[in-house]
């Protein structure tokens, strides 16, 4: 559960029960899911070392979904409202965030990479400024669906639901669907392999969709030395 004690202490009753409530339901998904097996600790890459140019080579066919973490938000004030729409109460994207938006776009279009069109991508402020310095708003459309879970009360399992079917229905031929959200519902969808170091800010898991969507790796388009994980 979000939140310190100093918070509670300003927080209303019926905030904090909702956010118990989403806690245990998270704990329960979290031991009940499912994961592929054999799985394990993933780290993530660059586009420039080996196994992130065969991803990239298999991104450049389409047909793979990308699931990209916002972009960084290190030294940025922590959630406080978790209202959707309140960007004065969300953790916001550092600027240098908002410039590794920018050239996450611009590597994928120099890499060749297809992308299909809307780009999806979570409501809260860093999800979808990402989404939209990344790719353009004019081809970005915000849904609920990519909600992070630390917003969804009593929606979790509607949410986690949602990020499953995005991450499993066949991608259109010849382009990649790309979607912008948040680590923890993808640590609940995907299991322990995304957890951890796996997932940076800025990173997106590359899966082949399907039943049970396949893990092929984690990328990093426009990693930042020494940032990826805020501390709130």
């Amino acid at each position: 559960m979000p939140g310190d004690d100093r918070k509670a202490l300003v927080m209303p009753m019926s905030w904090i029960r909702a956010q118990i409530e989403v806690w245990l339901l998270g704990a329960v998904l979290a031991l009940t899911v499912i994961y592929p097996a054999g799985s394990q600790s993933l780290s993530p890459v660059t586009v420039q070392e080996p196994e992130g140019r065969a991803l990239v080579e298999r991104l450049r066919r389409g047909g793979l979904v990308l699931f990209f973490r916002h972009a960084d938000t290190t030294g940025m004030p922590c959630d406080s409202s978790y209202r959707i729409g309140d960007r004065s109460g969300q953790r916001n994207l550092s600027p240098e965030g908002r410039e590794q938006s920018r050239r996450i776009g611009e590597v994928l279009r120099t890499l060749g990479i297809p992308v299909a069109d809307p780009v999806l991508a979570g409501p809260v402020f860093r999800a979808h400024d990402t989404a939209e310095l990344a790719f353009g708003p004019e081809r970005v459309q915000v849904t609920d669906s990519l909600l992070a879970d630390d917003y969804a009360g009593g929606r979790l399992k509607w949410i986690l639901d949602e990020h499953r079917r995005l991450m499993s229905e066949p991608a259109p031929d010849g382009v990649n669907r790309v979607l912008v959200g948040h680590r923890t519902p993808a640590i609940m969808v995907l299991g322990p392999s995304v957890g951890g170091t796996a997932l940076p800010e800025g990173g997106a898991i590359v899966l082949e969709p399907g039943g049970a969507p396949k893990i092929l790796g984690v990328l990093t388009p426009a990693p930042i030395p020494n940032r990826g994980f805020h501390g709130c």
